[in-house]
């Protein structure tokens, strides 16, 4: 049974996010999406934690359920924590997952934040001044079941490896708690094959998740497991996780890592950006203003990279791209990802199919039945790679391009296809 999980999204009260991200609205996109288990975020903050309580029900060992049944997906109790402080004369800044068991280990593990002075209410991921290696130590002392994951660890301001988070390693993040730490996150604007460049970390599983800020966002990054029905449990998904069996992890579901808003060195103000060459060149300066550059993550990646870029570990989880069906659709009619069209669009075609089924399983026939040809087209065109994207950079997300001008105005704006919808 392939079990699609997405296990690192925002709740309504996080910083920048919608504020309908509810649980019950959680749970209906995420069986739109064709999550089967979905991480709650978030459940350090006391409003939240009261809404999850009141909300959720224990139906698998350490996964929870709306008590509605509004929905079919699996919640996990995940949370993320942003630490911020000096260590050796460097500013420090990470942001790290944590995962629990039940309820019973998140109310023990915000004891153990409170008791460090982390005041818990004013965001959804809170900002503490505890070092990392004592946040590790925090989660296990609360339940040893806890499971700790560095999140999207290039992200330049609060990434493990992100060019101004202060850490080159993880080794040097967590200290001597690092030994705890088996999995990380790589975030959207890096892929495996960027991280199989470094030999350092084979020994974590590469994970990817959504880190959603809105309800159409859940699921754009994702995590595909082979676990019996039977057997899922939390204990089943941490083992997977652990063990990087790929008969259990199937892959990872990624956005192509060039859409993602910090792939390369920029500066959004002046609408600059460049790959890491260029800013060598450029003596990290900006052309336009004079202003140091954003390093991204192409450079980061290649400041650390022991290894030619397309060497593949023994043993590593393989990977696919994808590009959320709503940007699809938009890019396929060449309108915008929230007009009407787009939006008729999708329902139409999530009613019939959960997206993941339609961007990972259907043919190309049985789409076009669901849409039209051309979406058929382009959904196998993302499947095979065969897109082009306009590189993200200093916050400013990538721009995906499936079909050139040329093709859009030779087949796309004929009437008899514009006349499908």
């Amino acid at each position: 049974m392939r079990i699609i999980a997405d296990l690192q999204i925002h709740s309504k009260y996080s910083r920048a996010c919608s504020q309908d991200l509810t649980p019950k609205n959680i749970g209906h996109w995420a069986d739109k999406k064709g999550i089967a288990v979905i991480g709650t975020g978030d459940f350090t903050h006391p409003k939240w934690l009261s809404e999850l309580k009141n909300a959720l029900e224990e139906t698998r060992p350490g996964l929870y359920q709306l008590k509605d049944k509004s929905a079919r997906v699996y919640f996990m109790l995940t949370s993320e924590i942003s630490s911020i402080y000096k260590q050796g004369e460097k500013l420090r800044r990470q942001h790290t997952c944590v995962f629990a068991p039940n309820f019973a280990a998140v109310d023990k593990f915000i004891e153990g934040l409170e008791s460090q002075g982390a005041n818990l209410k004013s965001d959804g991921r809170p900002i503490t001044g505890i070092h990392c290696d004592e946040l590790v130590k925090i989660a296990l002392a609360a339940d040893s079941r806890n499971f700790i994951v560095p999140a999207h660890v290039w992200t330049p301001h609060f990434g493990a490896f992100g060019s101004l988070s202060g850490f080159d390693s993880i080794a040097e993040a967590f200290g001597d708690q690092a030994k705890y730490i088996f999995a990380i996150e790589t975030g959207l604007s890096s892929d495996p094959k960027m991280n199989w460049q470094i030999s350092a970390l084979d020994k974590y599983t590469l994970v990817s998740n959504s880190d959603a800020h809105s309800l159409r966002k859940i699921g754009r990054e994702a995590n595909a497991f082979e676990i019996p029905e039977k057997e899922l449990s939390y204990d089943s998904i941490i083992g997977t996780i652990k063990s990087k069996d790929p008969q259990r992890f199937l892959y990872t579901i990624e956005f192509f890592p060039e859409e993602g808003k910090y792939h390369l060195d920029g500066h959004a103000d002046c609408k600059f950006s460049c790959e890491p060459e260029k800013t060598r060149k450029l003596g990290g300066k900006c052309p336009v203003c004079g202003k140091k550059l954003l390093v991204g993550v192409l450079s980061r990646v290649a400041e650390l990279a022991d290894r030619e870029y397309g060497f593949v570990p023994p043993g590593a989880i393989p990977f696919k791209n994808i590009i959320p069906l709503e940007e699809i659709i938009a890019e396929t009619f060449d309108v915008g990802a929230g007009s009407k069209r787009v939006l008729e669009t999708y329902n139409r075609m999530t009613d019939k199919y959960p997206e993941f089924e339609i961007l990972l399983d259907l043919s190309e026939s049985e789409i076009a039945k669901i849409s039209a040809a051309e979406i058929a087209t382009a959904i196998l065109r993302v499947r095979e790679g065969k897109v082009r994207v306009e590189g993200g950079y200093d916050g400013v997300f990538g721009k995906i391009h499936i079909f050139s001008n040329e093709e859009r105005d030779k087949v796309l704006r004929k009437p008899k296809q514009m006349g499908l919808f």
